[in-house]
């Protein structure tokens, strides 16, 4: 780690001079003031100019700048990178000069195809941006790229979420950080390495009294007991302990880290309209504006209600802990149980005393109401840790503390939010309580230890219904069986043996004891085997709610889920047992506490309501998707969705206007702002936050004032706005609404882009309704989980520091499209830098070469080949790109492009490349990779190839259609010389594997001058004909499918093949051979089972001929036919070579002989 000393200066200026540096030396920490952070692209690349600084990410006070990352090492060089990042910096440069992705609407309302609207969900700035965020963000960039580059009017705005809990919550750690371990904390998992940096005393001072020094790299989280530490994290971003300690201030972070996510974008290549951007909260006062609008509309509506209802709650925070404000735990719902009051029946065990005159009941949660018939006693674990607490001043409930708390959020508990436990208990103090429990025929039960029981779900305490539970069955079983382990726990016979199993469901197929029935199916012998019970257990529960009949109570008679929720009622009615929820699984708030489920009233959003659903359901099924597990995943969501809770009292963000002691949550304020960007520009002006820029006020941006630009509502007339901006404010929206693309990981599916849809539907006009969603995976690294705490992570600046922009960008898009999750190769990303580098290198030897190019137009079969390569190219990655598969267009557009190019390169031999094809080729490559590699394309375009105006915009390349019979052809001469090159190896050095010793075969060629004949066969004859004929008469042309095997196989047997004597023989060769055939056809369509092939292929062979020469290094090749009469007779006594592997369409058969022995038959060997 490097510092560079600058002489003192007031601020950092936009000229550093390099004659200000005085000193290099070595610190351990170095800090960013957020003012100077803009200055950050502007003296890297300063400092890349002075020959001892490594490329590397800066950070500065006003006197000091902290070089961090890579340098050269081991001598290796980054030579190559480091001339992409000097690319980079020049084209951005040209792009500022130029406002090259300045949005503006046109003047006439756009054509389909004629503009592109994209958007990303704003990232949360509490930290810098990462792969993560560019993976997902490069989805977008390529596509607003490609737009661009047809032609298109493109608009990407961005912007900074900094509204909800994190950013609140992380400033709050701090401040308590503080107060526990001073300023700056020294945390207690620190002392031994403080200890140890006191130690490292200064070496040696230098001229200017300063002192060199040694530390050790620091860990981003310094633990005590598993606690990660703020101070530490912030450490990590490169801030100094006094810069920190300004972050206790939660509105810090929004001033420090947006801007840097700015640079970082630019330095990215994101074709933002900067314009546009702005941060969320109230520190924005535009977009405080914004959303009290939106939600009074959503009210107005009676879309926003107050309602009582339970909710993921943070305890530390107060308030409801939604997806967003989860450290853990998103997407996790309450779950409902019912909680079945065992009541503990006098007199009371000794530690129970206590507790007398108290009614004293066991809490045990279940899902399943209906089956209390059939209880045989409650299970407890017996080293699990319990206790006795005050629900209210007469009732105790016995069950875990975690449940009791979540209880306590429900109005259960004598004081509220406060549960108190009367007396703390193991499950071995209530092994033997005798019970008297709602519903069972069992006047008392008694609690048996259960060696399974979880105490981190439900209370703890489960009832025992073995005639329908396979874990119930199976423990009462062991305990029944087995002397010691009643012992052991020291339960009585009279406790466990008089209680048997009792029928009361039948279920089909598995009678009224389903529990011993699928035991017994399953050969289960122990409650141990627990993968065997959870089969058994899905298998009865599911049929028993779907077809059992309740065979007991009231109830008798009638379906197990009809009476389900009847049962449950009279329960709860009878103040038998009461409704209880807890989350599905464990929830972590940012704040750090373990979430619970709480009886709040709050305000909500009637999401799920049933006509704002069909709405919804509507606006999806016009949408694009680009997946069909992503559509899945919107049709799940609608389906569950329902009321949700929109307020918070804790946190950053806007003031419910009705009502402001809450505020609007984080997932609520982020549904409609993509028509915000639409008209951002004039609101802000440049400023993301809103302050000064702007002719127009936060207060003029009335209700009135967004319902006419969004809503289609009368013209406000008492607006201080002058009517010509509001006009133009308004066309802004309507030229580019609504969005054509919204691009994000699928996690959103669940919460955040389905909510989007909904407020569209219920706020703007159908044609204003969002276009298209497209959603992906996660990123890993190197194929493993992207993690900070295992060091496999990467902020954007590191990998653009690291690889170059373009070179991520490259590595990105080759990451993958799909929705299962990507990986991002450092060895991919390496090997762009070799790759566009060398390309870059190869572009300046032609042109310097120039003139030695062949002149005129392209004749040869090489050039058109080439040619139709490039139009393919242009077709194929056109296609690609428009269905945002840009794995394949990198595949197309660029390794295709080259792979042909290559190609043709030697196939032109002496006679050369054509300059018109390679003029063309450079040109159709650099703007098919523009989208992906921007600043490398406008490289080539300006500096190499001399073009005007920008490539990013230049339009696609015109292209003809593409000729498939030639591209077959030429495939066809490819695949031909492989085969030649193997029956040569074969032939001259006798091993079908080739020459295992190295010898090369041009050299033995060469030495023996060889020449070959080449035998071709162009058309199926025999039993390969009648098999195509069978298929071409079973084949469908416009469906691409085939007659089933039967009636294909029956047409074979009637067939002239079919009354052969030996038929069966040739059965066998040609199954294989009709179903490579169906398969061809299937994909190329019916020329696939044409006789003969779409081309001459002695011609394309004959046109090649110094091709076929120079690969395989023969003096003379003669191409035959291999029916030809006499042709044969040339191959003498190789004639049996021929015989042995006769030519077939698309596979010729070559032989080798020596030049001088042409005609006299003599073989090379």
């Amino acid at each position: 780690m490097f510092c560079i000393k600058w002489k003192e200066t007031e601020g950092i200026k936009e000229n550093w001079d390099l004659s200000n540096l005085v000193e290099c030396s070595n610190i351990v920490y170095g800090g960013v003031e957020p003012d100077r952070s803009l200055a950050l692209l502007l003296v890297r690349r300063n400092l890349r100019s002075h020959a001892t600084i490594p490329n590397s990410i800066l950070n500065f006070t006003s006197s000091y700048c902290k070089v961090t990352g890579m340098a050269s090492e081991g001598g290796k060089s980054f030579a190559r990178r480091d001339r992409l990042l000097e690319i980079e910096a020049k084209a951005r440069a040209w792009w500022d000069d130029n406002h090259v992705f300045k949005a503006e609407a046109r003047e006439k309302l756009p054509e389909p195809g004629e503009k592109f609207f994209g958007n990303f969900p704003f990232p949360y700035m509490n930290g810098f941006l990462h792969l993560g965020h560019a993976f997902s963000l490069s989805k977008l960039e390529f596509a607003a790229a490609y737009h661009r580059l047809r032609g298109a009017n493109v608009l990407l705005p961005f912007a900074f979420h900094c509204t909800g809990m994190p950013i609140k919550a992380s400033a709050d750690k701090l401040a308590r950080e503080i107060q526990l371990f001073g300023e700056p904390p020294v945390f207690p998992a620190a002392q031994e390495k403080q200890e140890e940096a006191q130690e490292a005393e200064p070496e040696a001072a230098n001229a200017n009294g300063g002192a060199k020094y040694k530390g050790k790299k620091s860990k981003v989280a310094a633990k005590s007991g598993g606690q990660v530490y703020q101070w530490e994290i912030m450490r990590s971003f490169g801030l100094s302990d006094s810069e920190i300690s300004k972050f206790q201030d939660p509105y810090k972070w929004l001033t420090f880290f947006p801007p840097l996510a700015v640079e970082d974008l630019k330095a990215f290549g994101l074709g933002c309209d900067w314009r546009r951007s702005f941060i969320t909260t109230d520190m924005n006062p535009f977009f405080d504006a914004f959303v009290k609008w939106q939600v009074r509309k959503l009210k107005d509506m009676g879309k926003i209600v107050k309602d009582v209802r339970y909710a993921i709650y943070s305890p530390l925070d107060g308030q409801p802990c939604a997806d967003h404000d989860r450290a853990s735990g998103e997407g996790v719902q309450p779950q409902e149980y019912t909680v079945i009051k065992m009541e503990l029946v006098a007199p009371f065990p000794s530690k129970l005393a206590v507790l007398e005159g108290k009614k004293v009941f066991l809490a045990a949660a279940t899902l399943r109401p209906e089956t209390m018939y059939g209880q045989t006693n409650a299970w407890v674990l017996p080293d699990g840790e319990y206790g006795a607490f005050e629900i209210n001043e007469t009732e105790v409930f016995i069950l875990t503390e975690r449940a009791a708390l979540n209880l306590a959020y429900q109005n259960y508990s004598r004081i509220p939010q406060k549960p108190t436990c009367l007396v703390e208990l193991t499950g071995q103090d209530l092994i033997g309580l005798p019970l008297k429990s709602p519903l069972a025929l069992n006047q008392i039960i008694y609690a048996l230890p259960m060696l399974t029981v979880l105490t981190d779900k439900g209370t703890g305490i489960v009832t025992s219904v073995p005639s329908d539970s396979p874990d119930d069955y199976m423990a009462l079983h062991d305990l029944k069986k087995k002397d010691a382990l009643r012992e052991k726990y020291g339960v009585k016979n009279e406790w466990v043996l008089p209680f048997d199993v009792i029928p009361i469901i039948d279920i089909p197929e598995y009678g009224n004891k389903a529990a011993e029935t699928v035991c017994a199916k399953l050969n289960i012998k122990s409650q141990n085997e627990k993968e065997k019970l959870a089969e058994a257990k899905k298998e009865t529960y599911l049929k028993g709610f779907n077809e059992g009949t309740l065979i007991v109570g009231e109830f008798s008679g009638r379906k197990v889920q009809e009476v389900k929720p009847l049962i449950r009622s009279m329960l709860i009615e009878a103040g038998e047992a009461i409704s209880y929820s807890e989350p599905e699984k464990r929830v972590v708030s940012r704040s750090g506490d373990e979430c619970v489920v709480a009886l709040t009233d709050q305000w909500y959003i009637t999401y799920g309501e049933t006509e704002w659903k069909k709405l919804a359901e509507e606006c999806l099924a016009g949408m694009s998707l680009y997946s069909d597990e992503t559509r899945h995943g919107f049709e799940h969501t609608l389906g569950w969705l329902n009321q949700w809770a929109c307020s918070r009292s804790f946190g950053l963000g806007t003031r419910i206007p009705w009502d402001e002691e809450f505020l609007v949550e984080s997932l609520s304020d982020s549904t409609i702002y993509m028509a915000y960007y639409t008209i951002a520009q004039f609101l802000h002006n440049g400023d993301m936050y809103g302050s000064s820029k702007s002719a127009i006020k936060p207060e003029q941006m009335t209700d009135e004032v967004w319902d006419y630009i969004f809503c289609d509502g009368p013209e406000p007339k008492s607006s201080s706005i002058s009517s010509s901006t509001l006009r133009k404010m308004k066309h802004e929206f309507e030229y580019w609404y609504p969005f054509d693309l919204r691009v994000s990981g699928k996690d959103l599916i669940q919460n955040h882009l389905t909510f989007c849809i909904y407020n569209h539907t219920a706020i703007m006009s159908k044609k204003h309704w969002p276009r298209g969603f497209r959603c992906n995976g996660h990123i890993m690294l190197n194929a493993e989980k992207m993690s900070k705490s295992t060091g496999n992570f990467r902020t954007l600046r590191q990998a653009i520091e690291e690889f170059s922009a373009d070179a991520t960008r490259f590595s990105l898009a080759d990451a993958g499209d799909g929705v299962d999750d990507a990986n991002f190769v450092f060895e991919t990303a390496n090997a762009a830098i070799l790759r566009l580098t060398k390309e870059i290198s190869w572009m300046e030897e032609v042109l310097a070469a120039e003139s030695s190019l062949r002149p005129g137009p392209p004749t040869t079969y090489a050039d058109k080949v080439f040619a139709n390569e490039i139009n393919i190219a242009v077709n194929r990655t056109q296609q690609n790109y428009s269905d945002y598969m840009f794995r394949d267009a990198l595949k197309t557009g660029f390794y295709d492009l080259q792979t042909a190019r290559d190609e043709y390169r030697f196939s032109c031999g002496a006679g050369g490349m054509n300059h018109d094809l390679v003029w063309r080729f450079m040109d159709v490559q650099t703007r098919l990779i523009t989208p992906i590699c921007p600043h490398y394309g406008e490289y080539v375009w300006r500096e190499l190839l001399k073009k005007e105006g920008f490539v990013v915009n230049a339009g696609w390349p015109v292209a003809d259609a593409p000729d498939l019979t030639l591209q077959s052809a030429n495939k066809y001469l490819q695949d031909s010389i492989i085969l030649m090159r193997k029956l040569l190896q074969k032939q001259v050095l006798g091993s079908k594997k080739g020459n295992k010793k190295g010898t090369s075969v041009t050299s033995v060629t060469e030495d023996n001058k060889l020449s070959g004949l080449i035998y071709v066969n162009e058309h199926f004859d025999g039993w390969k004909a009648e098999c195509l004929k069978i298929l071409q008469i079973n084949f469908d042309k416009d469906s691409h499918t085939f007659s089933s095997d039967r009636v294909i196989q029956e047409a074979l047997q009637n067939s002239s093949i079919g009354q052969s004597k030996d038929f069966k023989q040739i059965q066998k060769l040609c199954m294989p051979f009709m179903k490579f055939k169906k398969d061809a056809a299937v994909k190329l369509g019916p020329q696939a089972l044409d006789l003969k092939l779409p081309f001459g292929e002695i011609e394309v062979l004959q046109e090649n001929l110094d091709l076929i020469k120079r690969q395989l290094g023969l003096q003379e090749v003669e191409v035959l036919s291999g029916t030809a009469p006499d042709a044969l007779s040339k191959a003498g006594s190789l004639v049996k070579l021929i015989q042995q592997n006769p030519p077939t369409p698309g596979n010729p058969t070559a032989i080798f002989l020596t030049r001088n022995e042409v005609g006299r038959s003599k073989p090379v060997c």
